[in-house]
């Protein structure tokens, strides 16, 4: 049932608000009701008024008609200063799984000032700030990137309770954001495959840089770097934790593929992800391979984010 109501919500909201990347606040977009502070206010007038009546006290009634009054300014007040109010997207920087995603918000104001605008995703604590009169302010609204693929943060809430805090105006808008999330990078074994063209027996072949098939010596440990490699002689004889290097060969085109790893889906796409972000570190050119999906050979950060854009966005529908 409650699953029913939020499902009839959701389409009324989005029919009477539509998404839209930018979007101002009129009168059929604001909501405004008392406050708890407010509802005891009007209480503590209705008794005023009857004690008035009771005892038919001119300065009771005199003061249950002025707090009366300051209560319909208050609504007044409560509602412009947030009527008016223009919120757009921003944008914001992709980020892995685990990570605190960043939107970007701006708020302008083509006329007055806007007082103490709260602004958020509930239930977590709204962000409070001033807006000045034809003035723009962008603030950052973070959201918890839980799994990969596209994170669509929905509907945000912004609301006001200036000047008296009598009454809240409040608002639902969807900017249509949305920020991509890259799968969670794993450290694991490096899984290879031959490149369509790549002969295991090819002459001639030399040395580019870090990689898997020509031992080159040892260095030292850096964090993501395979256990497998790790030299247990040098480290029992006191030397520190030396790793194995290898260096690519020339003509041979690395291939990093999805069929060559173990594990669910989740576990292979992440430590494709480790050596993404690795072989892009150490500018070494490599290609990537998913069930569907071919990235040929290539380096720099345009293939970088090719791969882990095809890596984030595996088995979407």
């Amino acid at each position: 049932m409650i699953a029913r109501l939020r499902s009839h919500w959701r389409r009324w909201l989005a029919a009477r608000l539509p998404p839209a990347s930018r979007i101002r606040l009129v009168q059929r977009r604001i909501f405004i009701i008392p406050t708890r502070v407010g509802g005891a206010f009007g209480v503590a007038l209705i008794l005023m008024l009857l004690a008035a009546i009771n005892y038919q006290n001119s300065l009771a009634y005199a003061l249950t008609f002025l707090l009366g009054s300051l209560f319909v300014v208050a609504i007044l007040h409560t509602y412009r200063n947030l009527a008016g109010l223009q919120l757009s997207a921003a944008g914001g920087a992709a980020v892995f799984v685990g990570e605190r995603a960043r939107f970007r918000v701006r708020l302008e104001s083509d006329s007055h000032s806007h007082q103490a605008i709260a602004l958020g995703w509930p239930p977590a604590p709204l962000q409070v700030l001033d807006v000045p009169a034809r003035g723009v302010v962008e603030c950052e609204l973070d959201r918890l990137a839980e799994r990969r693929g596209w994170l669509r943060p929905g509907w945000l809430r912004v609301e006001s309770r200036f000047p008296l805090g009598l009454l809240v105006a409040w608002s639902w808008v969807n900017l249509d954001q949305a920020l991509l999330v890259y799968p969670r990078p794993e450290a694991g074994d490096l899984p290879l495959a031959a490149g369509r063209d790549a002969d295991p027996d090819e002459e001639g072949a030399r040395p580019t840089g870090p990689g898997v098939d020509d031992f080159q010596g040892l260095r030292d440990y850096q964090p993501g770097d395979s256990r497998r490699r790790l030299h247990w002689k040098a480290y029992s004889r006191g030397q520190g934790l030396l790793v194995k290097d290898f260096a690519a060969l020339g003509g041979r085109d690395l291939w990093l593929d999805f069929a060559a790893l173990e594990g669910d889906v989740e576990t292979r796409l992440s430590r494709l992800c480790h050596w993404v972000l690795q072989f892009s570190q150490r500018q070494q050119p490599f290609a990537l391979r998913l069930p569907g999906v071919e990235l040929g050979p290539d380096v720099g950060e345009r293939h970088r984010e090719a791969c882990l854009r095809a890596l984030a966005l595996y088995g979407a529908a």
